[in-house]
């Protein structure tokens, strides 16, 4: 099984400002993964083709020009070969309708992002804390 800090994390995010965010977040949490962003569902589907060793983890961003993260969640736990990777959705909406939708496609976690800095890195730590630290992850394939 791979060291966890070598997994890498898979970032779906259309807003720059978010993702440069969010590695801070990852910086302060002394997350020393490896990080591959992607700006688009289509780009984030290209990517976890041609990824080398499978992301450990996906943080993904609902509202996104294209293909959004619903449709994005639904290819990714539609496909045998990443459906185990665990996909954490991080996203401002906190809309019941959202939320159900998502764990029905096989989200893993649902996370409302913090309006506030102070609030991502918190809420960065605690994922940090439990899906590299407590959760046991899947072997690749």
């Amino acid at each position: 099984m791979p060291q966890r800090e070598a997994q890498p994390i898979l970032i779906v995010e259309d807003s720059e400002d978010d993702f440069e965010a969010t590695i801070r977040a990852f910086k302060r949490a002394n997350l020393k993964n490896p990080v591959q962003w992607a700006s688009s569902g289509h780009e984030a589907l290209d990517m976890l083709g041609k990824m080398p060793t499978r992301p450990g983890l996906i943080l993904l961003d609902l509202n996104m020009p294209g293909l959004d993260g619903r449709k994005t969640l639904e290819a990714i736990k539609s496909n045998p070969h990443w459906r185990k990777i665990p996909v954490v959705i991080l996203t401002t909406s906190g809309d019941e309708r959202d939320i159900e939708g998502c764990y029905a496609l096989g989200a893993n976690t649902y996370v409302q992002k913090p309006v506030d800095l102070d609030g991502l890195f918190a809420a960065i730590q605690r994922l940090k804390e439990y899906w590299f630290e407590i959760a046991i992850l899947p072997l690749e394939g």
